[in-house]
C-alpha cells in the first residue's frame, strides 16, 4: 500500500506529460496555419497560371 501511495504522489507532480501535450498542441496549430496558408497560396498560383494560359 505504501508503494502504492509514493507512485501517485510522484505522477501528481510529474509535468512531463502537461508540457508534451502542450508542445503538441502549438506543433498542430502551426501545421494547421502552414496547411492553410499552402491552400491559399495554391488557388491564387492556379489563378495566375491560368490567367497566363489566357492570355497566350
Amino acid at each position: 500500500m505504501f508503494d502504492y501511495i509514493k507512485t501517485w504522489a510522484s505522477l501528481r507532480t510529474d509535468r512531463r506529460a502537461v508540457t508534451a501535450l502542450e508542445y503538441a498542441i502549438i506543433a498542430g496549430i502551426i501545421v494547421a496555419v502552414i496547411a492553410l496558408g499552402f491552400g491559399v497560396m495554391a488557388t491564387d498560383i492556379s489563378n495566375k497560371f491560368n490567367s497566363i494560359g489566357t492570355g497566350l
